[in-house]
């Protein structure tokens, strides 16, 4: 069962664009997708004007990162990926375990809405309940929005808290049922009380 995440924000800096994606693509993430418990990985590019610019996911079984495979890929990287993996200006790796999942799993979403999250101690229970009995209704209620997954940090420099929104475009933010989905009291008490709270849209690469 893949319900973890591994998450990485990651900025090229220095190495040349068409490098990096070259690596990216050819290298580094298809040696992964060999890790027995590593499902699935997506590339996006960011839609918003926040950085860093690109994203890439992995859908995981706990434990893979561990594995002895992983750990072989790690320790026998090339000099290409070191001196790569070395340059960057970012490298924001991420890991996360699963709290809910709601809507379809099929298909590779078109965008992603990434709302990364810590509340106040106390709070969660109140917050959990927000999410499953108010806005993820409301939110898979718009038209066009897909699918949202929960997750709970375990190891990286982040907020508490990620949801993952699947939806098909832009346009859904332009729904009146998105703005009053983003607009309740509940809602906006949460997002008040939130003692951190980061928001990115991202667009599927491949």
């Amino acid at each position: 069962m893949t319900d973890g995440l591994l998450y990485v924000l990651s900025d090229p800096g220095e190495v040349p664009e068409a490098e990096f994606h070259d690596w990216y693509d050819t290298e580094h993430l298809p040696a992964r997708l060999t890790v027995p418990g590593i499902a699935s990985a997506y590339r996006f590019a960011a839609l918003d004007d926040h950085t860093p610019p690109w994203l890439a996911t992995y859908d995981l079984s706990p434990g893979a990162l561990k594995s002895p495979e992983y750990q072989a890929i790690v320790a026998n990287a090339s000099d290409r990926e070191k001196s790569i993996m070395a340059t960057l200006a970012v490298l924001d790796r991420r890991e996360y375990e699963l709290i809910s999942d709601t809507g379809p799993t099929e298909g590779a979403p078109a965008t992603l809405l990434a709302v990364a999250m810590s509340v106040p101690p106390g709070s969660a229970a109140d917050t959990d309940a927000w999410y499953a009995d108010e806005h993820i209704p409301l939110l898979m209620a718009v038209p066009g929005w897909r699918r949202i997954r929960r997750f709970r940090l375990v190891n990286g420099n982040a907020p508490d808290y990620l949801a993952l929104h699947e939806v098909d475009g832009l346009s859904v933010f332009e729904d009146a049922d998105y703005r009053a989905a983003v607009s309740t009291p509940w809602r906006n008490r949460i997002v008040a009380n939130a003692t951190a709270r980061d928001r990115r849209v991202f667009g599927l690469l491949h």
